[in-house]
């Protein structure tokens, strides 16, 4: 097992084909900042195709509260701070935030699944991070929100369209526009969540999670999540014809050629 710390209080973890990437920030609830963004987008870029599975957590009680407070202030020389964004001319705003989606938008990277791991807050930032994952595991008192459009914002990091693809067009559009709390509960009765379990259990939960990814092949296992990905935005013939293709791959490894 090898350990490294990244900047912006990033943590990763490898052991075998699974890394783990901990915000390790506990005394701040994990609130992020460019810094945190910057490390995870090093973290993505940085992966070797013996990585399998990710697993994203936060340290403490929490998984992650969002934004660094510090960052709301309207003073456009605060770095990286919204009022330095503002001030921004518009094409150079939107390539800061391209830069601040590359942290999250890797955690759907062919080749590997990622897991999060949510204990506590995922708010703003935080329940964008959980949702760029492929597989949420929340302990019974999670609870994902984001308050982005009553700040005057939207959220920017990704987080509109997993989840829509999770909950569906009108849940989307009332969680984000309200900015309500959603509990583990109803985050497993909508598809947020794939598991809800005790504050006690979580480690013992992602492990098995984890387990039970990792067993498959290698090749089947990134084929088949390949195909689930692609079947979101695929038109049924489209869909078709990549399973074919994937299966074809398949038989052709299996039989040894």
């Amino acid at each position: 097992m090898t350990a490294a710390e990244v900047d912006g209080r990033v943590r990763t973890t490898r052991d075998g084909a699974v890394l783990t990437v901990t915000l390790d920030r506990p005394d701040q609830l994990n609130a992020q900042t460019p810094a945190t963004w910057s490390a995870l987008a090093e973290v993505g870029a940085s992966l070797d195709d013996g990585v399998r599975v990710v697993v994203v957590r936060g340290a403490g009680r929490s998984f992650s509260a969002g934004l660094d407070r510090s960052l709301f202030s309207t003073d456009p020389s605060t770095p990286g701070g919204l009022g330095e964004l503002g001030a921004m001319p518009a094409e150079l705003t939107q390539e800061r935030i391209r830069s601040y989606q590359a942290g999250f938008r890797w955690l759907r990277s062919p080749g590997i699944v990622s897991v999060a791991a949510v204990q506590g807050h995922a708010i703003g930032a935080g329940a964008q991070l959980a949702l760029a994952c492929d597989l949420r595991v929340l302990t019974e008192d999670a609870s994902l929100r984001l308050p982005e459009a009553g700040l005057g914002l939207v959220p920017d990091l990704t987080g509109t369209s997993t989840l829509t693809e999770l909950v569906g067009y009108s849940r989307a559009l009332e969680i984000c526009l309200t900015g309500r709390a959603v509990g583990a509960a109803e985050a497993l009765a909508t598809g947020l969540a794939n598991a809800v379990v005790p504050a006690a259990g979580l480690d013992e939960a992602v492990a098995g999670l984890v387990a039970a990814i990792t067993a498959a092949p290698v090749g089947a296992s990134r084929e088949t999540a390949a195909l689930v990905r692609s079947a979101v935005r695929n038109d049924p013939e489209a869909q078709d014809a990549a399973e074919r293709a994937a299966q074809s791959r398949r038989l052709a490894e299996l039989a040894g050629r």
